[in-house]
């Protein structure tokens, strides 16, 4: 059950993988029929992540509240919705606002989708299976692609949008079979009931009483503690609340979603004038962007969070200084070295930039700020993904692709820098573990990868 759980709580990231990357090929279709400025094309492929900016303020607080099943529900009728009107458009300001009301699903569901995998997760496949919802994002982008390849014609535009609302009903489909997450429910003081829930996610023969009895006294423990955004900046909250949002800072201006939104006029501006090679050129990176999320999954249990944020942000740097140098030097440097330099850049990030930040915010906070903690942090990763997608068309028009490309590449140096000096390594540990060292007082950096301690504080099998 906790594997069908985790393939349902994905499927909003395939939802937002799809709706980011379908405007990519949808894009010129739609400009046959609505031309637009550069600064309004800017603003409708940006009005999704403002809508899951707006979204993030509050989905992390409603989550707490009303449970996170029920925040994941209500982003799945949301996703229907959306994609049905994006489809039936006469006008782009009604274009805007269904991108809008789609951007609200996929910020609320940024919030829920991983915090509901990690508080139902086993320990031991707990980075995972949150990546889960990293890589159905990957599988969502390169599905948007992909119809862009299969489907053509005047107005094709319209069923590539309303494709989206297929997985939204799958999605809601299975949210009613599932229970509500274990911890949130003894968050609330139904210990029977997360006992009941926890008992459908785990093993015959696992010590479900000895799992939610540490989770009741977590959330005792909890009960007395400050609640809201202005708790997060206690002085023992504070660390993990620079870890989430920084990393979400450090994702966003890597300069990952100008490459996923705008991959056919990166191709165009690197000397690649076929429509039928920037489509096959923007399919390559989708599926290497899924292979190598996949990859992630593996290591990120195994290798830790740390090594492969440091080898990620190395690997996104020179592959972005490496563009930069080709795009200056056109008649030095063939133009698909390119297309072999974005592809190992969609790897580095793929493996590493793009899965953690969604693990690190679903473990790092305590248990009562989890929810305000977690809409915090993708307050920073909608803001800065608004951000880079709205000036990204401005930027190509003006500085130019190596000056941009060349920008990204410093922040991702800078997060190799932050990485070493702020980020812990969660591998291991029990999220109660982890509020236990965070509550100490000790550093959060000084948290470091040790299997056995994690298993003598909870007591149970993993």
């Amino acid at each position: 059950m906790i594997y069908f759980l985790a393939t349902v709580a994905a499927i909003a990231g395939f939802l937002f993988g799809y709706d980011e990357g379908v405007i990519a090929v949808a894009g010129p279709l739609l400009e046959t029929d609505f031309p637009m400025s550069p600064a309004v094309r800017g603003f409708m492929t940006a009005a999704v992540p403002l809508g899951a900016l707006c979204a993030a303020f509050f989905a992390g607080p409603v989550a707490d509240r009303l449970g996170r099943r029920r925040v994941l529900m209500g982003a799945a009728a949301l996703f229907m919705f959306g994609a049905l009107i994006a489809s039936s458009i006469t006008a782009v300001w009604m274009l805007i606002a269904a991108r809008l009301v789609l951007g609200v699903a996929i910020g609320m569901a940024a919030v829920a989708a991983p915090l509901y995998i990690a508080e139902s997760a086993p320990l031991a496949k707990r980075g995972g299976m949150v990546s889960t919802y990293q890589l159905a994002i990957t599988v969502g982008i390169l599905g948007s692609y992909l119809t862009g390849l299969v489907i053509s014609g005047p107005h094709s535009w319209r069923l590539m949008f309303g494709l989206g609302a297929v997985p939204a009903l799958l999605f809601l489909a299975g949210l009613a079979f599932l229970p509500e997450s274990p911890r949130w429910l003894a968050l609330k003081g139904r210990a029977d009931e997360a006992k009941a829930a926890l008992r459908r996610l785990r093993d015959h023969g696992w010590d479900v009483d000895g799992e939610v009895d540490e989770m009741v006294r977590a959330a005792r423990a909890d009960a007395s503690a400050r609640v809201g955004y202005r708790a997060l900046l206690a002085p023992t909250v504070r660390p993990a609340l620079i870890v989430a949002v920084g990393l979400f800072f450090l994702q966003q201006l890597s300069g990952i979603n100008a490459v996923i939104y705008y991959a056919p006029e990166i191709f165009s501006h690197a000397g690649f004038n076929s429509g039928d090679t920037q489509v096959l050129a923007t399919i390559g990176i989708g599926t290497v962007n899924c292979l190598t999320t996949v990859l992630a999954m593996f290591l990120i249990d195994r290798l830790g969070r740390r090594p492969l944020l440091v080898l990620g942000f190395v690997g996104a740097a020179a592959t972005m200084l490496l563009i930069a140098l080709a795009v200056t030097l056109p008649s030095v440097i063939p133009a698909w070295l390119v297309i072999a330099l974005l592809l190992l850049y969609i790897a580095s990030f793929a493996i590493s930039i793009g899965p953690l930040p969604h693990v690190m915010m679903s473990e790092v906070f305590p248990l009562h700020l989890r929810g305000p903690g977690m809409s915090a942090a993708s307050i920073s990763n909608w803001g800065f993904n608004f951000l880079v997608v709205f000036a990204f068309p401005i930027l190509l028009a003006g500085p130019g692709l190596a000056f941009t490309f060349s920008l990204f590449a410093v922040i991702c140096l800078g997060g190799v820098v932050f990485t070493m000096l702020r980020v812990p390594e969660t591998t291991g540990h029990s999220l109660e573990a982890i509020e236990q060292h965070l509550q100490s007082g000790k550093p959060l950096v000084a948290l470091r990868r040790e299997v056995h301690v994690s298993i003598t504080v909870t007591g149970y099998r993993h």
